[in-house]
């Protein structure tokens, strides 16, 4: 079954809502500091053979990113289960009018 264009459109944009909203999200912030610190770690001294530096903020970039991708799976459950509710709510009230209509003389 092929979704209508406008649904992927609102699936796509509250995507990027939400994924803006993680990015920036203010307790993410000991994260990101500690990432960006052992990033410029990284390059401040231009010798290839420092890489515990590297190794470091590889750890952090990938700490970042599995909490990232986590609250995105999550607030993507949440949502699914809301769109779930909110669909199965409108099919029981039609079909309670299609019953209650069909009793009516």
């Amino acid at each position: 079954m092929e979704l209508p264009r406008w649904f992927q459109q609102a699936i796509q944009g509250r995507l990027e809502d939400v994924s803006a909203r993680i990015e920036y999200d203010p307790e993410l912030n000991h994260i990101r500091k500690q990432a960006d610190k052992a990033f410029e770690a990284l390059f401040a001294g231009k010798d290839i053979a420092r890489m515990p530096e590297f190794s470091e903020w590889e750890d952090w970039h990938h700490v970042k990113h599995g909490i990232l991708n986590e609250r995105l799976y999550l607030q993507g459950m949440k949502d699914g289960i809301q769109m779930a509710v909110a669909i199965l709510g409108y099919s029981i009230g039609s079909d309670d009018d299609e019953i209650s209509n069909e009793n009516k003389p």
